[in-house]
């Protein structure tokens, strides 16, 4: 048993050295960061200190760092970054290193194994399904050409909102709504209707609000966007693809089926897109793993919308500001329509990517090569995550971080409001070749889903509350 024990401990040291001496070869050393235990490094810690993105940040805040290195395992470095210069020396100068994504049980499951463009590694798959999103599926022709099904799904918002309003106002005065609720479906609904050509998986409300199937499918939808992260959670994921897939898998092979027998002949949604494809042919696990379409259309918008609205009762003046935009570039006699968008300047400026993010981090890159960023050494297969918390709130970048002040967001006068930052000081739909490609459609929803939220009612903290 002794011999064991010792056999074990020189196993130990050795790893240690061995790890060591290679790392220490390169004349540049790792980003500061825990001390690792030989072979296991800070597997142990993070275990013990779940959420694991949370005591990431807190590391970050320890070592005084905005650029941080875990080790775990006997090889792979899980780089934080929190620093806008040297998260464009990741994605900008060096974006050809860390194009690749790391091999992740969530994202693999997510994807179906790596069929799409969003959570799948370098390679033939992913600039494959990469063309196909960006020049099929989210081009100009294709985004004015669903504009109807955007400006319906925003007419159907308004009338659901007007129905809870009346059936609460002669009780409460007013009415309560629930904007989380409100901003999800709506970006669920608009995305169901522009790939499937449906609000609804089943028959809907008479309200025109989310029935059973909406309600399972939105909540499955984001239960996998919150358990994307390094806390395992397989079983979990797992049973959320299945509910999402339920709905989704049989309106695919259903639509499929009516292409080859010549029942369907004209195209009207994503969908058919997909289907038809001359120069790209998909197999039908392929359309099916554009769950990811889902995915990304309604994190991070939807976070924002609710979050603003927030942010607007609580601050009485930007919402008035905003109000008097509306009045000025549209007026009082119709609806906000999707062409006003580049005016409506102020409104862009308050919608909250910056302050607070659905996620806490991006989708990780990894490096497909040794290489030194911010005089740091980053071996080959480093996980880099860009802290969205850590750039949006970032003291040295932001004054007054804390504070929601959508003037500092403005642009010069004659100039557009957008709702990117290629300087990465904060993260919306990030940067270089794995950039989101839908970045107009996912402003276009944001913006008007909050436009005509602002428009149509007017909001306050409910009861006798100040402030939420």
């Amino acid at each position: 048993m002794y011999l064991t024990i010792m056999v074990v401990i020189i196993m130990f040291i050795y790893t240690g050295r061995f790890l060591y001496q290679k790392t220490s070869s390169n004349s540049h050393s790792l980003p500061p960061g825990p001390t690792p235990l030989p072979f296991i490094g800070c597997i142990i810690q993070m275990l013990l200190n779940k959420p694991t993105f949370r005591w990431i940040h807190k590391l970050m805040d320890q070592f005084g760092t905005p650029i941080l290195c875990i080790r775990l395992g006997p090889s792979t470095h899980v780089i934080s970054v929190s620093s806008p210069d040297i998260a464009c020396e990741f994605l900008k100068k060096q974006d050809e290193i860390f194009i690749s994504r790391p091999d992740i049980m969530s994202a693999h499951l997510i994807s179906n194994g790596y069929l799409t463009a969003i959570m799948s590694p370098n390679g033939e798959q992913w600039r494959k399904m990469k063309k196909v999103i960006s020049r099929e599926i989210v081009s100009s022709p294709i985004h004015k050409w669903l504009q109807p099904k955007r400006d319906d799904e925003a007419d159907q918002l308004l009338k659901y909102i007007y129905n809870q309003t009346n059936k609460q106002e002669a009780i409460v005065g007013g009415a309560l709504v629930n904007v989380r609720a409100v901003s999800q479906q709506f970006f669920a609904n608009v995305t169901k209707n522009i790939v499937f050509g449906t609000s609804f998986f089943g028959q809907g409300m008479e309200d025109r609000g989310p029935g059973e199937e909406e309600t399972e499918h939105v909540a499955a939808l984001f239960t996998m966007l919150k358990y994307t992260d390094f806390d395992g959670h397989e079983k979990i994921i797992r049973a959320a693809i299945e509910t999402v897939r339920k709905y989704q898998d049989p309106l695919v092979d259903e639509r499929i089926q009516m292409w080859k027998n010549g029942v369907r002949k004209e195209k009207s949604d994503m969908l058919d897109v997909l289907i038809t494809l001359e120069n790209t042919k998909l197999t039908s696990e392929e359309i099916k793993a554009q769950i990811e379409l889902m995915v990304a259309t309604i994190d991070n918008p939807s976070n924002a919308v609710e979050w603003t609205i927030g942010e607007m009762i609580n601050e009485p003046m930007i919402l008035k500001k905003a109000v008097e935009e509306l009045d000025l570039v549209v007026g009082r006699q119709r609806l906000v329509e999707e062409r006003e968008i580049p005016q409506l300047n102020y409104l862009k400026s308050c919608i909250a990517f910056r302050l607070h993010p659905f996620a806490p981090f991006l989708p990780p890159h990894v490096s497909t090569k040794n290489t030194v960023v911010a005089g740091y050494f980053i071996p080959k297969g480093s996980h880099v995550m860009l802290s969205r918390y850590g750039l949006g709130r970032n003291p040295n970048v932001w004054s007054d971080p804390l504070r929601f002040d959508p003037d500092r967001h403005l642009c010069e006068e004659g100039k557009q409001v957008v709702l990117s930052d290629d300087e990465l000081r904060l993260i919306s739909f990030s940067t270089g070749k794995r950039r989101c490609p839908g970045i107009t459609l996912g402003t276009t929803m944001t913006t008007m889903l909050l436009a005509r939220m602002v428009q149509g009612f007017v909001w306050e903290a409910p009861g006798k509350e100040r402030s939420i």
